[in-house]
């Protein structure tokens, strides 16, 4: 089980970092005004969702401890980060704020990951 685990683990940075790094590149563009959603972060932000719900099921049929709180915090910012990726992945510009807040959001949910403990 805990190989299946660690897969899921991997499987879902990669999501992140898919997101993040989609977020990141387009930083020079958001400054300008002519960043847009690219699909890399929306097929990031579903990869982190389905890993996700995945990784909960395994740690609890594993018998490991799941704090839902924290679990139901992230998947709120994901919800919203996939919502707005989802809405606007067709426009050739994204408002900064909105561009932003996926970025801010997505940094959120890694720090609520690796520091909620």
């Amino acid at each position: 089980m805990d190989v299946l685990i660690h897969l899921f683990v991997g499987l879902h940075i990669i999501g992140i970092a898919s997101l993040l790094g989609g977020f990141l590149t387009q930083m020079k563009a958001m400054g300008e005004g002519t960043a847009r959603y690219t699909p890399a972060m929306l097929h990031g932000a579903l990869t982190m969702l389905v890993t996700g719900v995945i990784l909960v099921g395994l740690n609890q049929a594993d018998d490991q401890s799941v704090n839902n709180i924290k679990i139901g915090v992230k998947l709120a910012l994901l919800i919203v980060i996939l919502g707005l990726v989802y809405v606007k992945r067709d426009d050739e510009k994204v408002d900064k704020g909105l561009f932003g807040l996926v970025g801010a959001l997505t940094t959120a949910n890694v720090f609520i990951a690796v520091l909620w403990t």
